[in-house]
């Protein structure tokens, strides 16, 4: 999380291009949306089975990372990405539809919003889908949110490729296990990680009309990422959600040449 927010703010000053980050957890752990209440989740559960528990610095609500690809996007609000929050989930949904189509899926894009709906109760970020993600037959794909600053953006979203339902009941409060939760690997036969890695990058580069570079992150970026994890992300006032700070396993990360 530390890691992202840092390329995000070196993104918007402009030390950094426009940055995908693709990563992973070694571990099962929950992030929580960053206006998200700590009570949807069992701390008790999580402290005693060793789940470790992170709040993100964009909204939206509960994840259990595990089995997964994570990224996150960081750009500014330029180009396509100047018409706000609702069209920057379009533009980067229609890119990983497109490398979800090249394995052989057939997406669909929600494409508009619900008006005149409540809010769904669920804590869980995959019970409900939002404009601009992705399903097939029903079963949503990406969970991804976003975090808006004046002069850029950045969004994070969770790509699982299995779904541990008894899990999922046991560290969200009220989440009932669904039929609609599925994996990559439950849509994919013979799923393979890296395979998709590069149909998404060549996807990012097919729709943005861009070349991508693998790169590491910068010092500077490392150095701002360890400040973050001092002072804010493993700050337990930060994960209980009592601070509203809004300051400033790496997989592999590719950069707009």
């Amino acid at each position: 999380m530390a890691l992202d927010e840092a390329i995000a703010a070196a993104v918007r000053k402009d030390n950094s291009p426009p940055t995908l980050r693709l990563y992973g957890w070694p571990l099962p752990s929950v992030s929580l949306g960053a206006f998200q209440s700590i009570v949807d989740i069992d701390a008790g559960y999580c402290a005693e089975h060793d789940i470790q528990v992170v709040r993100r610095p964009t909204g939206g609500r509960g994840i259990l990372h595990g089995e997964e690809i994570t990224y996150s996007f960081s750009a500014v609000n330029e180009g396509l990405f100047s018409q706000g929050l609702l069209e920057s989930y379009r533009h980067l949904s229609s890119a990983f539809s497109l490398a979800l189509q090249k394995m052989g899926l057939t997406v669909t894009m929600k494409d508009r919003r619900d008006k005149g709906r409540p809010i769904a109760r669920s804590p869980l970020c995959f019970q409900s889908t939002s404009y601009g993600e992705l399903t097939i037959k029903g079963k949503k794909l990406i969970g991804s949110a976003q975090k808006r600053w004046d002069n850029g953006f950045l969004q994070q979203g969770s790509m699982p490729f299995t779904i541990d339902c008894a899990l999922l009941a046991s560290v969200f409060k009220n989440v009932v296990p669904s039929p609609d939760f599925a994996g990559l690997k439950d849509m994919i036969h013979n799923f393979d990680c890296e395979e998709f890695k590069k149909y998404l990058v060549d996807a990012f580069e097919t729709f943005f009309g861009i070349s991508l570079l693998q790169a590491r992150p910068s010092d500077q970026e490392v150095e701002e990422a360890h400040i973050l994890c001092a002072e804010k992300y493993r700050n337990p006032v930060w994960t209980t959600g009592a601070l509203r700070d809004t300051r400033l396993c790496n997989n592999g990360i590719w950069r707009r040449a």
